[in-house]
C-alpha cells in the first residue's frame, strides 16, 4: 500500500528518525512496499524503481554520484564544533556532536572539497541530513564560506547539495549569523561572474535554504523533496488551515517559479555537468573574412497582408520549441521568476549554437501539442522570467537569442495587479541595456507589447511570413470599421508584413521561408534560420561592445523620426506638386521651362519630430 509521502516525510523528520535515509540495508520501499533486491536503480542512486521515491543519501555517497571518479579532494576536514554558548539540555552539545561524528564518520554536517564534474573543475559543498539534521552551525557556515572564497580565488564554479532540517539551536543567535556569513561570501563570488548551482534534496528547509542555497544562478530540486524555510509540520501549525500534502515540495516550488527544474537523480550529474560546461565556456563564433559576405537582397512584397497573417497563425507552423530542438544542442530549460510563478507561454534556458553557448528565450503558443496552457500571451511572471534570463546573459557575457511568437500580453485585472505594465517596461529596459550581442527573430506573430520586450535587439529579423504589429488586425477592424470581419482590410492598413517592417526600418533583415510557408518544410526552415543566426553572431562578435551598444541605441532612438527614407518621399511629392502647378494644372514629366529648380529637403528638416507630425 502506497503511503502519503509528505505525511511520512514530515513525521520522520520531526522524530529525527532515519526512515528517509538510505544508509541502512532495505529489502522493501517504505513508500510503496516494492522489493529492492536486484534493483539497479536503488543500488546505484537510492531511488525506488516503482514509485521513484528519492531516499536521502549520506554526503560521501552524494559526492560519488556527482564528482568524476577519483577527482574529489576534501578541504577543511579538521574543522570541528565547540560549544560556544555552553548550551544546557538533557544531552550536552559536545556529546551530541560526538555521537553523530561516530555514527556518520563526518566531522560536521557539511563536506567541502574540489573535484571535476563532467570535466569542469569545481568546488563542491554537500550537507548531510544525517549529522544533526544538516543544520547550519558555526562550523558549517565557516566551511561553506571558505568554499566560496576558495572558488573566488581559483575562479571555479560552485555546486552545493542541500539537505538540511532547520536551525542549530545549540548555537542560538550564532547559528542565525551563519546565514549572513554564507550570503556575503556567495555574493562576492557572484560578483566575479562565476557559476553557482544548488541542488535541493530531501529535505531542504531552515537556514541553509533561506541563505546561500537560494542565491544560486540555477536551482534544481529532486523529485518530491520537501523544501521551504519552515517544515511542512510548522507550516500546518502556523496556518491553522488544511495544507495540501504536495504544497511544500519541489514540484510545488517549480509551479510557483521558485526553482528552475526538477531532475531525477540518475540525470542529475549530466544536467549539472552540461550547465557547468556551458556557463564556463569561453568559445565565440568569429567571422573569418569580412570581405566574403554580401548584404541580403531586399525582401519581395508579400502576396497580401491577410495571407501573411493566416500563414503566421497556421496551426502547423513551427513553434519556438521545435526550432530550439533542431537548432540548439545541449539545451537545458530553466523555469520561474523566483517571485510568483512560471509562465508556460515562455521557453528559455541555456544551449549551444555552433559550439557557442547562448541564452535563448522563445515564446511558445502551444501549437503541435507543445506543453503550454495558454495561447502564447505573456504574463507578468513571463516578463520577469525574461529579466532573469537577461541577468544570466549579462553575468556570464553570453549572446542572447529570442524567438518571438505571441498575440500579445495577457490582459486581465489579475495580471494588472501583479504588475503587468511594470514587468514589460523593466524587461524592455533590461534588454536595451545589455552589453552583449542580442538577436531577435519574429517567427510568427509579433503582437504589440508582448513582443517588444524581446525585440529591442542588435539584430531584429523576421521570417518572410511573420508579422509585427501594435494591434491585432481584428482589434484594428473593430476600431476602424466597427466590424471584426473586416480584419483583412485592416491588415493592409497596418503595414504589418515583414516587407513593410523592413522598409520602415523596424527590422534589419527578412529571412526567406520555403515555398508555401515554414510549416511545409520545418527542417529546412530550421537549418536556414540556424545559418542566419551563426552569421549574425559572427558579425556582432567581430565588433567592439561599445560600437554594438552605440548602434543599438541609435537604431531605436531614431525609430519613427524623419529618416532618409521619409525625406526622399517628401522631396518626391513636393517636386511633383510644383510640376503640376507650373504646368497650369497639367501633370507633365520633367521640369517645365521657367519652373523653379527641384526642392531638396535638408536633413535637419524634421529632426526631433515623429512621423505623425507630417500633417503639420
Amino acid at each position: 500500500m502506497v503511503r502519503n509521502v509528505s505525511e511520512f516525510l514530515s513525521s520522520a523528520m520531526h522524530r529525527q528518525e532515519d526512515d528517509i535515509t538510505a544508509d541502512v540495508a532495505r529489502e522493501f520501499c517504505l513508500i510503496c512496499d516494492s522489493p529492492f533486491p536486484n534493483s539497479e536503480l536503488y543500488e546505484r542512486y537510492k531511488v525506488c524503481h516503482k514509485c521513484r521515491f528519492h531516499y536521502s543519501v549520506p554526503a560521501r555517497e552524494r559526492i560519488e554520484m556527482l564528482a568524476d571518479s577519483g577527482t574529489f579532494k576534501e578541504t577543511n576536514r579538521t574543522v570541528t564544533s565547540l560549544d560556544p554558548l555552553s548550551f544546557a539540555s538533557q544531552t550536552s552539545y559536545k556529546q551530541s556532536v560526538s555521537r553523530d561524528q561516530q555514527r556518520t564518520g563526518l566531522t560536521e554536517a557539511v563536506v567541502t572539497g574540489t573535484c571535476s564534474i563532467g570535466g569542469t573543475p569545481s568546488v563542491l559543498i554537500v550537507l548531510d541530513f544525517g549529522f544533526m539534521g544538516g543544520t547550519m552551525g558555526g562550523v558549517v557556515g565557516e566551511k561553506v564560506a571558505l568554499a566560496f572564497e576558495y572558488a573566488s580565488r581559483r575562479k571555479q564554479p560552485v555546486v552545493a547539495v542541500v539537505t538540511s532540517g532547520g536551525v542549530r539551536i545549540q548555537e542560538g543567535i550564532l547559528s542565525l549569523m551563519q546565514m549572513a556569513k554564507t550570503v556575503i561570501t556567495a555574493k562576492r563570488m557572484e560578483e566575479k561572474g562565476l557559476p553557482f548551482i544548488s541542488v535541493l534534496a530531501n529535505p531542504s528547509t531552515g537556514h541553509a535554504f533561506a541563505s546561500f542555497a537560494n542565491m544560486a544562478d540555477v536551482i534544481i530540486g529532486e523529485p518530491g523533496a520537501i523544501m521551504g524555510l519552515g517544515s511542512l509540520r510548522a507550516i500546518r501549525e502556523s496556518s491553522g488551515d488544511d495544507v495540501a500534502n504536495d504544497s511544500h515540495t519541489a514540484e510545488s516550488h517549480l509551479r510557483h517559479g521558485m526553482i528552475d527544474a526538477v531532475i531525477d537523480r540518475p540525470l542529475l550529474k549530466d544536467t549539472v555537468g552540461a550547465l557547468l560546461d556551458m556557463l564556463m565556456s569561453r568559445y565565440t563564433i568569429k567571422r573569418e573574412n569580412r570581405g566574403d559576405t554580401v548584404d541580403p537582397p531586399d525582401p519581395k512584397p508579400s502576396e497580401g497582408a491577410w495571407n501573411v497573417v493566416e500563414l503566421a497563425r497556421h496551426p502547423e507552423r513551427p513553434t519556438s520549441l521545435e526550432y530550439i530542438d533542431q537548432m540548439v544542442t545541449n539545451f537545458v530549460q530553466l523555469h520561474g521568476d523566483r517571485s510568483y510563478g512560471d509562465d508556460s507561454s515562455l521557453v528559455w534556458g541555456l544551449g549551444q549554437i555552433g559550439g557557442q553557448t547562448v541564452v535563448i528565450i522563445g515564446q511558445e503558443r502551444g501549437l503541435n501539442d507543445a506543453p503550454s496552457g495558454t495561447d502564447g500571451r505573456t504574463s507578468p511572471e513571463g516578463f520577469r522570467e525574461i529579466q532573469r534570463a537577461i541577468t544570466l546573459t549579462s553575468k556570464f557575457e553570453l549572446p542572447l537569442v529570442t524567438l518571438i511568437d505571441t498575440p500579445g500580453p495577457h490582459l486581465s485585472l489579475e495580471t494588472e495587479q501583479r504588475g503587468l505594465g511594470h514587468s514589460i517596461a523593466a524587461a524592455t529596459a533590461k534588454l536595451a541595456g545589455l552589453e552583449v550581442p542580442t538577436i531577435a527573430v519574429i517567427i510568427g506573430e509579433g503582437g504589440s507589447e508582448g513582443a517588444l520586450p524581446l525585440a529591442v535587439a542588435d539584430r531584429v529579423l523576421m521570417l518572410q511570413n511573420s508579422f509585427y504589429s501594435a494591434i491585432s488586425p481584428e482589434e484594428a477592424a473593430e476600431l476602424m470599421f466597427r466590424d471584426e470581419s473586416k480584419a483583412d482590410r485592416a491588415a493592409e492598413s497596418l503595414r504589418l508584413t515583414a516587407h513593410d517592417c523592413y522598409k520602415l526600418g523596424i527590422v534589419d533583415s527578412v529571412i526567406q521561408e520555403p515555398a508555401g510557408g515554414a510549416h511545409l518544410n520545418p527542417q529546412e526552415m530550421a537549418r536556414h534560420l540556424r545559418r542566419v543566426l551563426l552569421k549574425e553572431l559572427a558579425d556582432l562578435q567581430s565588433r567592439s561592445r561599445r560600437r554594438v551598444q552605440r548602434e543599438r541605441y541609435k537604431k531605436f532612438r531614431n525609430m519613427g523620426e524623419y529618416s532618409s527614407h521619409f525625406r526622399t518621399s517628401i522631396t518626391r511629392e513636393v517636386n511633383a506638386l510644383r510640376g503640376v502647378v507650373c504646368s497650369g494644372g497639367r501633370r507633365i514629366s520633367g521640369r517645365p521651362s521657367g519652373a523653379p529648380p527641384p526642392v531638396e529637403i535638408p536633413p535637419e528638416v524634421g529632426d526631433g519630430f515623429s512621423e505623425t507630425n507630417t500633417e503639420n
